[in-house]
């Protein structure tokens, strides 16, 4: 066997655990973080936290020391393809997808309305630009009805998001969006079982996770219901197989779709009639403890620790 390629096996990579970012969810990646580190092969990988604030020059540069980067940024930078520009042009590897297909799927709207046009069902939504004119709260209602949600188009969900009942609850929830960005999406209301879908792709297999049922007593999944417990996560769901196999399908067909890289994370709403609805494409899902992931692989009798392995040296 040649002996650079043994010694290039033996000799412990250097793993940038990429961490913190801009946005509202900037403790929860470094919850992420700490979990992820936690499941890395201490014999194969020297891992690190690398917690990124902002155009620090200091720690970007620092980032080019190591061999590859595991993003775990929920939002800005890491989620939105900037810090992905970044590792390219240093020509480091990294978890998860491109620049292109991690701003699409940070775009909401943009995303959804690209997966519309291969026949996958997403609810009416109107976008909104700081700045820009937009519609009247009674045109809005006009469009997408009641209730609806609104919510920052271009950051994590849970904050700055609001089940809107009333007409006079539309311009709090706007400018309670705005808060988190500079688009804001309202979007009609979908009926039905929420449930969320795990994939990964290596050159040698596709892999699609036992999909969690997501049931809140909440309004909706809140950030309360994500962080703090209050909600009842099913994995696998008590969905039918046929759903389960459908689900599954399209979302390994939208990761092919867009040109994901390492896991994603799709949610949606199967309607009463059976319908698969999109909700958003994660492309940096939360990776802490009781996150979804590590849910989803225990439930497929795998471990964390073989999962991100295969990742990393695919």
């Amino acid at each position: 066997m040649n002996f650079y390629f043994l010694i290039y096996n033996y000799v412990k990579r250097k793993i940038a655990i990429i961490a913190g970012g801009d946005s509202s969810e900037h403790d929860v990646s470094l919850r992420s973080a700490a979990s992820i580190k936690s499941w890395l092969d201490p014999e194969r990988y020297d891992a690190e936290i690398v917690e990124l604030q902002g155009a620090d020059l200091k720690t970007l540069n620092r980032i080019t020391e190591f061999d590859y980067a595991y993003i775990t940024i929920h939002g800005t930078p890491g989620e939105n393809g900037l810090l992905q520009g970044f590792l390219d042009i240093m020509h480091i590897p990294y978890s998860c997808c491109g620049v292109l297909a991690a701003a699409m799927t940070f775009n909401k709207y943009t995303c959804n309305h690209y997966l519309k046009q291969f026949g996958i069902t997403i609810s009416p939504s109107i976008l909104l630009r700081k700045g820009c004119e937009r519609p009247t709260a009674e045109e809005i209602i006009m469009e997408v009805g009641l209730p609806c949600f609104i919510k920052s188009n271009v950051g994590g969900s849970s904050f700055g998001c609001t089940k809107v009942k009333s007409l006079e609850d539309v311009e709090p929830a706007i400018a309670a969006a705005f808060k988190e960005g500079d688009e804001v999406i309202c979007e009609a209301f979908m009926q039905g079982t929420e449930i969320t879908c795990g994939v990964y792709k290596t050159s040698q297999r596709r892999v699609a996770l036992p999909i969690t049922e997501v049931v809140t007593s909440n309004e909706f999944f809140d950030y309360n219901a994500k962080y703090n417990g209050q909600v009842q996560e099913i994995t696998p769901a008590r969905i039918p197989d046929s759903t389960r196999d459908a689900v599954q399908a399209l979302t390994l067909k939208i990761y092919d779709i867009l040109g994901c890289h390492g896991i994603i994370r799709t949610d949606y709403i199967i309607a009463p009639d059976g319908t698969i609805q999109l909700l958003e494409v994660n492309t940096t899902p939360g990776m802490t403890a009781t996150s979804f992931i590590p849910q989803q692989v225990r439930a497929a009798g795998m471990e964390m620790r073989d999962v991100l392995t295969e990742i990393i040296e695919n």
